[in-house]
């Protein structure tokens, strides 16, 4: 538990204090906004992780920051390992997700080879999309311009917990 709460404090650092994105209700009403229209048109650079609950067996989505290089999706847990999508991707690796170009399934996992961990940093930290304009105004006080937004991923990068999701062969 000391890790997801140092994790936490470590993203809050310089954050906008926004009960949607410092909040687990705040989280879970973003999120079920987000998901219905995310699933049709998902912004580039977003999509829906859909997963299986480690408890109750049932099917969880939710929204995340991904970033693709080939069959590689790299995404980050930003409040560390103890985030819920997590612990049922640690639980079931087996994913799918929902981006722009389609549906994907996927074997997720935590990153901890030094090599993939430098790749993903440097796909995830230097990719800036349009949406992550509002992203960031959603997380950081000021007007975000592509050197703040890409200096806010790598802290989430750093801070959080990296995830890669190998898509499957075919799609």
């Amino acid at each position: 538990m000391g890790d997801h709460s140092e994790q936490f404090r470590a993203y809050l650092a310089g954050h906008r204090r926004n009960p949607l994105t410092t909040t687990l209700t705040g989280a879970r009403v973003l999120n079920a906004f987000q998901v219905p229209w995310f699933r049709i048109a998902p912004p580039r650079g977003f999509g829906v992780l859909t997963t299986v609950g480690r408890k109750t067996g049932k099917t969880r989505r939710t929204c995340v920051r991904v970033i693709r290089n080939g069959e590689k999706v790299f995404l980050v847990s930003l409040t560390g390992s103890g985030a819920a999508w997590f612990l049922n991707v640690k639980a079931n690796p087996r994913v799918r997700l929902r981006m722009r170009g389609g549906g994907f399934d996927g074997l997720a996992r935590e990153i901890t080879d030094p090599a993939m961990i430098e790749e993903g940093r440097r796909i995830y930290s230097t990719t800036v999309n349009p949406f992550d304009h509002l992203e960031y105004r959603m997380h950081r006080t000021g007007t975000p311009t592509d050197e703040k937004i890409r200096a806010m991923h790598e802290k989430w990068y750093t801070d959080g917990t990296p995830v890669v999701i190998e898509l499957s062969a075919g799609r």
